[in-house]
């Protein structure tokens, strides 16, 4: 451990698996103490008990963001345990797939209710408990290359993800004065449980050789700007969008 973030309590959504997994085990391993959430109550159960026999101070809380009405009472019970919340990496996504013409409306319904509305609830109930602890608070909302690049047969992730991007700025605007700093990271594809099939295929392999490097991004490649949007030195960064694709949303790639 490096320390950056000793004495720090962090909550991660979407932490059963991906990249929220990575990013609990990133943060557990600079000293935050990590609050693990997500549907899959056995597999955070399994991840907090790892991090804990590690030495890290974690649990496992289950949560569906997509009901805004759990998230209060989750959070409540991570300050009763952990102590008072000083960074949320709002993680928790799905990938909304389906074209337009095809897309059900309960598909559409569902993705904008975990990605934007569990976002925008998430970081408001972090939020609140940052400003009546007095902390000076890191919200970290992951969105997507999606949030500014048309993915093909995507319409409804593009718009939640683009969405989640100008939540972003805009609570960013609200709570700058509150010592809180909301920023988003905008990662390009990396292999996870959501598109590893997909990318097995040809289809998929036909799509990584367009990209610029002709690869997938790996998750540590989001480690230092992850680390910095939650730690110190996001002080002076609020209000944020930032994009880490390997080149994926450049023209011609991708």
């Amino acid at each position: 451990m490096s320390g950056q973030l000793d004495g720090v309590v962090a909550v991660v959504t979407g932490a059963s698996g991906g990249l929220g997994e990575h990013f609990a085990r990133l943060l557990a391993r600079e000293g935050a103490a990590v609050a693990l959430t997500a549907r899959r109550a056995d597999r955070i159960e399994a991840i907090a008990g790892e991090l804990a026999r590690a030495g890290t101070r974690a649990i496992a809380v289950p949560l569906d963001v997509a009901d805004a009405h759990a998230i209060g009472p989750a959070f409540d019970r991570i300050q009763e345990v952990l102590g008072p919340i000083g960074v949320l990496v709002n993680n928790a996504g799905v990938g909304g797939e389906g074209l337009a013409l095809d897309l059900s409306v309960e598909a559409f319904d569902n993705t904008f209710a975990v990605n934007v509305r569990g976002t925008y609830f998430a970081a408001v109930e972090a939020a609140r408990r940052m400003i009546a602890a007095g902390v000076s608070g890191r919200i970290v909302n992951i969105a997507s290359i999606a949030s500014h690049t048309v993915l093909p047969g995507l319409s409804a992730y593009c718009g939640s993800k683009a969405a989640t991007a100008m939540l972003t700025r805009s609570l960013a605007r609200e709570w700058a004065r509150k010592g809180i700093a909301v920023n988003a990271l905008c990662p390009g594809y990396i292999e996870t449980d959501i598109n590893a099939a997909w990318f097995r295929t040809e289809g998929g392999q036909k799509q990584i050789r367009a990209f610029p490097r002709r690869r997938l991004m790996e998750p540590t490649d989001l480690d230092a700007a992850l680390l910095m949007l939650a730690g110190p030195a996001a002080g002076s960064i609020t209000g944020s969008v930032i994009t880490i694709d390997d080149g994926q949303s450049l023209p011609g790639g991708g």
